[in-house]
C-alpha cells in the first residue's frame, strides 16, 4: 500500500497538466458572458449629453442594436473607432455607447476630437450599469436582439475583419 502512495501526487500532477493544456487552447480575448441568450439588465441611464432625457432599456425593445462600452481614457477604444464608424455607416442598427467610469467633459471632448459612431451615449461614471452588463474592461461590444436578449459579446477591440466576419452577418440574421 505504501508503495502505491507515490502515485497520488503523480496522478494530481497529470490532472494539473491536462487542465493547463486545455487552458492554453482558449482565446483570452473571448471572455464568456453569462448574459448570452438572456435579457439585458433592466436600466434607466442618463445620457452623456446632460440635456437629453434618460434612456430606459424598454425604449430599445423591438429593434436590434449594438452596445459599445468605451471611455476617453481607453487607448484601444480610439483604435477601434474606424471600425465602429464604418459599422455605423453600413448598418441600419443603432450603436449605443456606454461611457464607462469617465468624466463627462473628457468624454464629450474625446467624441468631438476623434469621431462619434454612436446614435447616443449613456453615461456611467461609477460603472454600475457596466457591472450589470458584466463588463470586464473597455472596450467591450454587445449585440442585442429585438427581444432585448444579448446575442454576442466581444471583449477588446472591434476590427474591420470582425465586423465583416462576425458582427455584420449576425446583425443581418437578427434583422430578418
Amino acid at each position: 500500500m505504501k508503495k502505491l502512495l507515490f502515485l497520488i501526487p503523480l496522478a494530481l500532477f497529470g490532472l494539473l497538466v491536462l487542465f493547463l493544456g486545455k487552458g492554453l487552447t482558449l482565446n483570452p480575448r473571448e471572455v464568456p458572458s453569462p448574459l448570452i441568450g438572456k435579457p439585458i439588465p433592466a436600466f434607466t441611464a442618463e445620457r452623456l449629453d446632460a440635456n437629453a432625457p434618460a434612456l430606459a432599456h424598454t425604449e430599445l425593445l423591438g429593434r436590434v442594436w449594438v452596445l459599445n462600452v468605451w471611455a476617453s481614457w481607453c487607448a484601444p477604444c480610439q483604435e477601434e473607432l474606424p471600425a465602429l464608424m464604418a459599422l455605423a455607416r453600413s448598418q441600419p442598427v443603432p450603436i449605443i455607447g456606454l461611457n464607462y467610469k469617465d468624466q463627462r467633459a473628457a468624454a464629450q471632448t474625446w467624441l468631438a476630437r476623434f469621431g462619434n459612431p454612436y446614435a447616443l451615449s449613456l453615461f456611467d461614471p461609477q460603472g454600475r450599469l457596466g457591472l450589470d452588463f458584466g463588463v470586464y474592461g473597455v472596450p467591450e461590444t454587445f449585440i442585442i436582439d429585438r427581444q432585448g436578449q444579448v446575442r454576442f459579446k466581444h471583449t477588446g477591440i472591434v476590427t474591420d475583419a470582425m465586423v465583416k466576419e462576425r458582427i455584420a452577418p449576425l446583425l443581418l440574421e437578427l434583422q430578418k
